[in-house]
């Protein structure tokens, strides 16, 4: 068995596509996934799956998840093995960053058609896209604007013309330790 988190697009945010955890959480159970299980609202959620029976069951849970987002859901998987890769290197360790600086990854759903130009920023977000790798990119919000931190997921997906969804960098930490801690 291999683990996988799946990062749903748009859930939870702004009174979009509300989705409780559990419901959720039934719907990747009902699916065939084995130990599912949550981590905050916003949609991640961990479980386990044959390589062998992966691209059925992502078709499965998407099937799920359309009457409870109300519309095609947007899900992007990633192993737990490649999101600890990324905990491990932690691109964000380089920059020194302090208490008032939020650190971001867009996970992308596929590659962008033209390669970007990195930095990518954005002034009036105050966003800096500093790095990629794979379908990862890495984003510095260095203030607050109107009492909010940039939210970096549309501002990426219009550059570089590609779906994709943003998680908080303590959140990815976060899943990962979640996700090791349960499959141990």
């Amino acid at each position: 068995m291999n683990t996988y988190v799946a990062l749903l697009r748009a859930i939870n945010v702004a009174g979009h596509a509300i989705l409780k955890k559990d419901a959720l959480r039934a719907s990747f159970v009902a699916a065939g996934c084995v130990n599912a299980r949550t981590f905050i609202q916003s949609g991640n959620v961990i479980f386990e799956c044959s390589e062998k029976q992966r691209l059925a069951l992502f078709r499965k849970i998407r099937a799920r998840l359309r009457p409870l987002v109300g519309g095609e859901p947007t899900i992007l998987y990633r192993s737990l093995d490649d999101l600890e890769r990324l905990v491990k290197v932690d691109p964000f360790r380089r920059l020194g960053t302090g208490a008032a600086t939020k650190l971001y990854v867009t996970f992308l759903s596929d590659a962008p058609v033209t390669k970007p130009r990195l930095p990518l920023t954005s002034d009036k977000e105050a966003l800096e896209a500093f790095a990629m790798k794979d379908l990862d990119v890495f984003i510095v919000s260095g203030r607050k604007t109107n009492g909010f931190y940039g939210f970096p997921n549309n501002f990426i997906e219009k550059e570089l013309g590609v779906s994709g969804t943003t998680r908080n960098w303590s959140t990815v930490t976060r899943i990962v330790a979640l996700g090791r801690s349960e499959v141990a």
